[in-house]
C-alpha cells in the first residue's frame, strides 16, 4: 500500500525566468515521483503545485528553496500548508504556459 498523499502550493522568488526553471522543476519532480504542475507568473516568479508523499515533497521543496535550475538565482520560496488529499489530481508533472 502506498503511504499517504499530500499537495502543496508553491512560489519561487529570484532570477527563476528565463533561466530553464520551470524544464528542471519538472525532472526533478518526476524523478521524486511527484506530480502536479508549475508555471511563470507576470511577477516573474514560478509558481505550481506539488503532490505526492511527505517525504518527496520536502525533498523537492529543498530543492525548490536551493537548487533550481544551473543558473537561476533563488531569493525564497514560499510553499503553502501541506494538505493531505485522497487521491492524485495530475497524472504527471506539466508545465502551464
Amino acid at each position: 500500500m502506498a503511504g499517504k498523499l499530500f499537495a502543496c502550493d508553491f512560489e519561487v522568488f529570484g532570477i527563476v525566468q528565463g533561466v530553464f526553471f520551470r524544464k528542471y522543476t519538472q525532472k526533478q519532480a518526476v524523478s521524486l515521483g511527484l506530480r502536479g504542475w508549475c508555471m511563470n507568473t507576470r511577477d516573474g516568479t514560478v509558481k505550481g503545485q506539488l503532490e505526492g508523499e511527505e517525504s518527496p515533497i520536502n525533498e523537492m521543496k529543498h530543492w525548490l528553496k536551493t537548487k533550481g535550475s544551473p543558473t537561476s538565482r533563488i531569493d525564497k520560496a514560499v510553499f503553502g500548508e501541506m494538505k493531505p488529499i485522497e487521491k492524485y489530481s495530475f497524472n504527471d508533472f506539466g508545465i502551464r504556459r
